[in-house]
């Protein structure tokens, strides 16, 4: 009883990964600077997609999901960050710790999921143009996407339970600038291989599993192209492909090389650097990656925005 108590109402501390050295202000900045440019591109993609009627299609609905999930993403860890930087407070209560916990574990299973639905629909898309219509049909696109949250949240909430009934009896002092569960185990004081078990199987769920059919789906995807006869149809089918195959490689790279390693082979410094790339850089790239080098979207904006029209 007494550690159940003391884990309800002692704060944890952040050590955060920024002090107030030049180098470090300077990247402090840096973060706050792609954190909005994230907000903004993902907020920009969300508004074109449904106001543009042209945009209007599965892979489309589905892309203005995955713009909406890193919007949260973003707004779940940064401006805990930055507040507790300008404020020289490195707290947050045990409340904020499980809410973060709760929206960064079920985000980021979601965001896994749908990589994969969008896989399937580019794969549908080249494979199987005739079926299109029947097997990505708008029914079909809310399950994938109802799917995604539901099992990412199902996911989270296990994680967040376990969290909260750990005993943390030394130390509450967490190297980390968010409240990440392996973070945060060494500071408990029983054995821990459950979650850790847990860890391994709920991450090659979601990221191993779905990875490994998205590299499946755009093999397939690839050599269908090779062989299309139309120039034009082979250079959009390629040009799409390859701007998924960057998003997913973005994101899937260091998130499944930091929780599908040993315990004893991670490090927090690194943990915190990988951590910055795939909650952070990843959010604020996906939506200039799809947009510059998708020539629907430039037009999209061209219509609602009246932006790049110079060009004409």
């Amino acid at each position: 009883m007494a550690w159940e108590n003391q884990t309800l109402n002692s704060d944890f501390i952040l050590l955060g990964i920024f002090d107030h050295s030049p180098t470090l202000i300077f990247l402090f900045c840096l973060v706050l600077g792609i954190s909005a440019l994230a907000i903004m591109g993902n907020t920009l993609m969300v508004l074109l997609i449904y106001l543009d009627t042209q945009l209007h299609t599965p892979m489309y609905f589905l892309l203005s999901q995955l713009s909406l999930k890193d919007f949260m993403l973003i707004s779940t860890t940064v401006p805990k960050i930055a507040f507790n930087y300008l404020s020289g407070s490195k707290s947050i209560s045990v409340a904020g710790c499980a809410i973060q916990i709760l929206f960064y574990t079920s985000l980021l299973g979601c965001e896994c999921l749908l990589l994969a639905s969008m896989a399937y629909d580019r794969y549908v898309a080249i494979c199987h143009p005739l079926h299109y219509c029947i097997r990505m049909s708008k029914r079909m696109c809310m399950k994938m996407i109802m799917g995604s949250w539901i099992l990412g949240s199902l996911n989270s909430l296990a994680h967040t339970v376990y969290a909260l009934h750990i005993p943390y009896c030394q130390s509450r002092a967490i190297d980390h600038f968010f409240c990440d569960v392996p973070a945060m185990l060494p500071l408990a004081c029983m054995d821990t291989w459950v979650y850790e078990y847990m860890v391994f199987v709920s991450t090659s769920l979601f990221l191993l599993l779905p990875f490994l059919g998205i590299t499946a789906s755009y093999g397939r995807v690839l050599f269908a192209v090779y062989h299309m006869r139309s120039k034009d149809g082979r250079k959009k089918a390629f040009t799409t492909c390859s701007t998924h195959l960057t998003v997913v490689t973005f994101y899937y790279a260091p998130f499944v090389y930091t929780y599908l390693r040993p315990r004893n082979l991670r490090s927090p410094a690194e943990d915190k650097i990988l951590a910055v790339f795939y909650t952070i850089l990843t959010p604020m790239l996906n939506p200039i990656i799809y947009s510059l080098r998708n020539k629907e979207v430039l037009g999209a904006m061209t219509r609602v925005f009246g932006i790049f029209s110079f060009t004409k």
